[in-house]
C-alpha cells in the first residue's frame, strides 16, 4: 500500500475531513503512530528537546534530523513522512537550502519537508518556491516559530499584534505568499483562535494547527506530550496516556526482580540447570 499523497490530503480537505499529524523521531514510535492511522508524521526539530535531550530545538544538527527521518521512514508504511529542516539548514543560501532539502528526500526517505517562516519572510518564501519547482513538496510553518525563539523573546502567542506577537494581518499575508510559492499545507503554531480561523479562510490549502484553535483544517501534536513522556504540560496539548508512570513502574519491577533473584527464571535461560538447594 502506498503512503498518503498530496492528492489524498487535498481530497480529504475538499471533503471537509480533518487532517491528523503527530511527530515521531524513531522507528518504534513511528510504527505505532502509523498503525494508529494518522495522515502525516512530522519528524520535527522538536526532537532536539523531546528526544535528544537538548534545551530546545536550536542545537539539532542536519545529520541528526536526517538520521531521525530515515529511522521513521524505515518504519512507516501508510502515513506521509515530513522531514523538518533544522535551524540554519536552510536560508544561508538558496543552493545550500535546496541541497539540504534534497537530502531529506533522496537520503532519508521523506515525502516532504517543512520550513519555518517569519512574518513576510521573503528568504524562506523564495526557498519554498524553488523547492516546489524542483519537485520537493513543502509544508509551511508560521505563527510561533521555535527556531526564532531568541528573537521573539519567548513562547508568546502570535496574532495579537505587539512587540512579541505578530499581527494577524502579517500572518495572513505570509500564509498567502507561502501558498503562492507552492506550499501544499501550512502549520499554524500558537496563534489566537481568531487568527487561525482567518488564515484558514484566507488560503485554499490545508492549515494544520498546534495551539491555533478549532477553526483549522487539521491538528498536530508532539508525540511525547500525547503519550505523557514530557516533563511539563502545555495548554495547547492534550495527554492521552501516562507512559512516564508505566515505564517507571516497569523499571522498578525489573530492578526488584533482579535483586530478589526472580529474574531470570528457568524460562529465560538456555539449557537450564537444576539449582542447588542451598542457592
Amino acid at each position: 500500500m502506498s503512503r498518503v499523497s498530496i492528492p489524498d490530503l487535498i481530497k480529504k480537505y475538499n471533503e471537509g475531513e480533518s487532517l491528523t499529524m503527530l511527530t515521531a523521531y524513531d522507528a518504534p514510535i513511528a510504527r505505532q503512530v502509523d498503525r494508529g492511522g494518522v495522515d502525516m508524521i512530522l519528524v520535527g526539530d522538536s526532537a532536539g528537546d523531546n528526544h535528544l535531550g537538548y534545551e530546545d530545538t536550536l542545537p539539532l544538527t542536519l545529520e541528526e534530523a536526517l538520521s531521525n527521518t530515515a529511522a521513521v521512514d524505515r518504519a512507516v508504511e501508510d502515513a506521509m513522512v515530513v522531514g523538518d529542516m533544522p535551524f540554519l539548514s536552510y536560508g544561508t543560501s538558496l543552493e545550500e537550502s535546496v541541497e539540504n532539502a534534497g537530502q531529506f528526500m533522496k537520503g532519508a526517505g521523506a515525502d516532504a519537508v517543512k520550513l519555518e517562516t517569519a512574518p513576510y519572510g521573503e528568504t524562506t518564501i523564495e526557498i519554498v518556491s524553488r523547492l516546489t519547482e524542483l519537485g520537493i513538496p513543502v509544508v509551511g510553518h508560521i505563527g510561533l516559530t521555535p527556531q526564532r525563539m531568541n528573537q521573539i523573546g519567548g513562547g508568546y502567542v502570535q496574532g495579537r499584534g505587539s512587540d512579541t506577537s505578530a499581527t494577524a494581518e502579517a500572518l495572513i499575508e505570509t500564509a498567502k505568499r507561502l501558498e503562492e510559492a507552492g506550499a501544499f499545507s501550512i502549520i499554524l503554531e500558537a496563534t489566537t483562535e481568531e487568527t487561525g480561523k482567518q488564515i484558514t479562510e484566507a488560503v485554499d490549502i490545508p492549515t494544520i494547527g498546534i495551539g491555533a484553535g478549532r477553526y483549522v483544517d487539521g491538528q498536530v501534536l508532539v508525540i511525547t506530550d500525547v503519550l505523557g513522556l514530557s516533563e511539563e504540560s502545555y495548554q495547547l496539548s492534550k495527554q492521552y496516556a501516562d507512559l512516564n508512570s508505566i515505564i517507571g513502574d516497569a523499571v522498578e519491577s525489573y530492578v526488584d526482580d533482579v535483586r530478589e533473584g526472580e529474574f531470570p527464571s528457568a524460562e529465560n535461560v538456555f539449557d537450564a540447570i537444576e539449582k542447588e538447594n542451598n542457592q
